[in-house]
């Protein structure tokens, strides 16, 4: 069984500055509030292979993992899947950009199945990720709005 996740949000901000904020790894411990570090292990061309690691959850735990991502900025696309899936027994994640009116909707879709034994099955990750997306797609959205009104 997979689950799939969609959320989205428009950002108010031209494509090229939420493509460069969102696209620049390192900074993410700055836009995420979920994220302690980020580690790019090696770049090649678009694709980044990259260790998230997370702020210590409730329990204590840290949880970290390895990701690979493909930026195609001519498509206004991301694709990324977990090379350490942990829990899952996979993760596929896609961002797409599109300039609106008031600025660039921004939009995460999640597909993803659970491995038996994980802490969650696929309907209560899919209800974590839902909650915890839109959570920080609001926050990513007011980050870059101060950022582009401290530019002007």
């Amino acid at each position: 069984m997979a689950a799939h996740t969609e959320n989205e949000i428009t950002v108010p901000a031209p494509f090229d500055t939420v493509w460069e904020i969102t696209n620049d790894l390192t900074g993410w411990t700055d836009l995420f509030s979920e994220y302690a570090d980020v580690e790019i292990l090696s770049r090649d061309g678009d694709r980044v292979t990259f260790r998230l690691t997370m702020h210590p959850d409730e329990q204590g735990r840290v949880w970290s993992w390895v990701s690979e991502r493909t930026a195609d900025r001519e498509s206004r696309t991301v694709r990324a899947h977990r090379v350490e899936t942990g829990p899952f027994v996979f993760m596929d994640i896609r961002w797409e950009y599109e300039e609106v009116p008031g600025g660039t909707l921004m939009r995460w879709a999640q597909d993803f199945a659970m491995k038996p034994g994980a802490p969650l099955d696929d309907a209560g990750m899919a209800a974590m990720i839902d909650r915890n997306s839109r959570t920080q797609m609001a926050l990513i959205s007011d980050r870059i709005a101060e950022r582009k009104d401290r530019a002007a």
